[in-house]
């Protein structure tokens, strides 16, 4: 039997993991019997609340005599890390492009990554039902990208398919609508090459982890040369150069979208193995006798960090479970065996460490991961990371591309200048107008949030990380000024409703506070400490001012990515199962 490797690449929200879905229904996978759910792939709770793959997940079909492995991938460039490793497990992609938007500054980086590669491409112009969509000039788009990119000739001869994922059918021609995905199965059977077999010693290089509570870790990658036997004994070359011997307990292949377990896994396919301990991604599984190691993935750097530490707020270990700086030691360097863009490094104090990761939403994922395990623990405003290069500062650049309406474009551009952002490109897109700026990496820090009040919410926001580039000097950003918590108890309505002109709060009545918490933004630039705990003086005389008369403004309610750009230099986010609160290092009250 003949095996694809394939690979889906897109920008966000270009329709990954809902054409998979319709991949594996295509193939019958699944019991037509069973309740279907959403998304079949997004299985993680995180993912299905934002909508986003963060893991890259694989699947197996069979279609037309052919095996072939499908693996979706993340579109986010804060999880840049999972889509480069992945890459080396495929023989080619399917690169998605929205037949309105076209080709997104996501685009590129995964293309990029998959042309150097060598691998081959099939393009894929999905959601032309879309209104004012426009596929050919998508197609010329991509065309152009590709170029840009120093794709080889036959990189360029690439097959294009048209259709809807999310209304299931594909054409080789976008106006002739069919009725199922055929088209694009048979485009991988004749564009994509077959895995090759290639003759000689056992190779197979770790690309991923699984975890199970039976067997222990897991250890998922492409197998490059030779083949694999359960119980037979192998070396697991390592990243330090040391060798270790090991030994395959169980093989198993992927079939649908679970796992098959057999004896043997030739090469050119893709396989989970029990039984081995001490490995990392990238090691390689190699001959007993004369072990050969695969070169390791190179993994672009991180650019931001944050300082973690256990939380020491007068609220502590009320909710959480995992409270001391052991937990959170043991946790981050957990995490680190599988997420490889990321990097933990201790420092002087015990319970501190800074933690660096490609952006706020590849830190934001592990915080909120962390939390709904059970874990409490209080971060610090994220940082970018600056290198010095010829002896001058160098910090990191984004290309930041919005999508916006033509009327609030304006607003766009001065709050991307504010922040040292220049302008290159500036074009209409069907009734929206596309901007293209390069801007410093601190400097979109909060400002996804500034834009979208500014433009009502209509702004698409989408960045990814360009260069290092010299150092732009500081911003003149408006700050406005905290109103700090200078009592500890329960707010009484009495209180918030004689501050509310003071400015905006982040508190309900009748909430719990301690002092030092943020409770609150002063319309002022300095800080302010108030009381709130205050209840109105009882006399017997009659009065009209009834606390039920009383208007409050209802609180301003921030996600954890909001909060975490939020956050001053000189201030934690408490970060707890249930709650994030926002308070000062020190206060002096």
């Amino acid at each position: 039997m003949q095996i694809r490797n394939i690979a889906i690449i897109a920008h966000v929200d270009h329709g990954k993991t809902t054409l998979v879905d319709k991949i594996i229904d295509q193939a019958k996978v699944l019991d037509e019997r069973k309740e279907r759910t959403d998304l079949l792939l997004d299985n993680n709770d995180l993912e299905r609340e934002r909508g986003i793959t963060i893991l890259s997940k694989n699947v197996s079909i069979q279609y037309k005599n052919t095996k072939i492995n499908v693996i979706d991938t993340p579109g986010h460039a804060d999880f840049g890390g999972e889509v480069e490793r992945v890459l080396k497990m495929a023989d080619g992609v399917l690169l998605l492009v929205d037949a309105f938007e076209g080709p997104m500054p996501q685009t590129r980086f995964v293309l990029g990554k998959a042309l150097e590669l060598g691998l081959t491409p099939i393009v894929v112009v999905n959601k032309v039902d879309k209104e004012n969509c426009t596929p050919d000039i998508v197609h010329e788009k991509v065309f152009d990208l590709m170029f840009a990119l120093e794709a080889t000739e036959e990189q360029l001869d690439f097959t294009t398919i048209y259709g809807s994922a999310k209304n299931n059918w594909m054409s080789t021609d976008w106006k002739d609508q069919t009725s199922d995905i055929v088209p694009l199965l048979d485009a991988v059977l004749e564009s994509i090459p077959e895995s090759p077999y290639n003759e000689g010693t056992p190779q197979m290089q770790i690309t991923s982890l699984d975890f199970s509570s039976f067997t222990g870790r897991i250890a998922i990658g492409r197998i490059f040369r030779g083949n694999l036997e359960v119980a037979k004994d192998y070396t697991l070359c390592k990243a330090d150069g040391s060798t270790k011997k090991v030994r395959i307990k169980e093989l198993h292949v992927f079939e649908g979208m679970g796992k098959a377990q057999v004896d043997k896994v030739r090469c050119g396919d893709i396989c989970a193995i029990t039984g081995i301990d001490g490995f990392e991604i990238g090691d390689t599984i190699a001959d007993l006798e004369n072990p050969e190691a695969l070169p390791r993935t190179e993994i672009d750097q991180p650019t931001m960090s944050m300082l973690f530490t256990i939380n020491n707020s007068p609220f502590f270990g009320k909710e959480g479970k995992f409270v001391t700086s052991r937990h959170l030691r043991d946790r981050l360097f957990k995490e680190m065996e599988k997420n490889l863009a990321l990097r933990v490094d201790t420092t002087d104090s015990e319970d501190k460490f800074n933690v660096f990761g490609r952006g706020v939403l590849h830190l934001s994922v592990l915080i909120e991961t962390m939390r709904r395990e059970g874990y409490e623990l209080q971060v610090g405003r994220p940082q970018v990371i600056i290198k010095e290069i010829d002896g001058k500062k160098h910090e990191p650049f984004e290309t930041l591309v919005i999508d916006v309406p033509e009327e609030v474009a304006s607003k766009a551009i001065n709050l991307v200048s504010l922040r040292k952002g220049d302008l290159l490109v500036m074009e209409p897109k069907g009734d929206l107008q596309h901007l293209e700026f390069n801007i410093p990496s601190r400097g979109l820090i909060g400002l996804r949030n500034k834009i979208l009040t500014a433009t009502a919410g209509q702004a698409i926001v989408n960045h990814r990380f360009s260069e290092y580039g010299p150092y732009k000097g500081e911003f003149s950003d408006e700050l406005k000024g905290a109103i700090v918590s200078s009592a500890a108890g329960k707010a009484t309505a009495y209180a918030l409703d004689r501050l509310q002109d003071r400015g905006r709060f982040f508190i309900d009545i009748n909430e719990e506070i301690y002092i030092g918490q943020v409770i609150g933004e002063n319309s002022k630039s300095e800080d302010m400490a108030v009381n709130l705990i205050k209840g109105k003086q009882l006399t017997n005389m009659r009065k009209s001012g009834t606390d039920d008369a009383m208007k409050i403004a209802p609180k301003v309610d921030f996600s954890l990515e909001e909060c975490m750009e939020y956050i001053r230099v000189d201030e934690y986010l408490e970060v707890t199962p249930e709650s994030l609160r926002m308070r000062k290092m020190v206060f002096k009250g």
